[in-house]
């Protein structure tokens, strides 16, 4: 069995469930956050996430509506390509929402992807906190 690392990302966010939800399963404004997209709330769907770098391939594994959202992330080649899950959980707190953010399967020798995504999730979760914050 191939040793993985993951990244895990856990903020608290003065914005309540619902709005998290709807920055991370709405097409434009994941764009906003993420990439260009074809993502629908869907098991089982589905979607590329497009950059001027090239895709990204995915499929919805889990949705829990406003509450759970897992989907592969592959990215690269099959032999030498990150072959990864995204899952996200939203608990509610007394002040907002508990986010935490969780990408599995990065192999030893990858660390190029792994380098990245401790760089990116950061600051894509900030952006997602400015798109909650926004009045609907």
């Amino acid at each position: 069995m191939t040793e993985t690392r993951s990244i895990v990302i856990e903020r608290d966010i003065a914005h309540p469930p619902e709005k998290i939800w709807r920055a991370l399963t709405t097409p434009h404004l994941i764009e906003e956050w993420l990439m260009k997209n074809a993502f629908a709330p869907i098991a089982g769907h589905r979607f590329q996430l497009r950059a001027d770098w090239g895709t990204v391939d995915c499929e919805v594994l889990a949705i829990e509506p406003g509450r759970a959202l897992a989907y592969s992330w592959n990215a690269g080649d099959d032999a030498t390509g990150l072959r990864s899950t995204v899952t996200w959980t939203l608990t509610p707190t007394p002040t907002g929402t508990r986010l935490r953010m969780e990408q599995s399967g990065f192999r030893k020798g990858q660390p190029h992807y792994y380098g990245g995504a401790m760089a990116g999730w950061p600051r894509m979760i900030d952006t997602i906190e400015a798109i909650a914050a926004r009045p609907d």
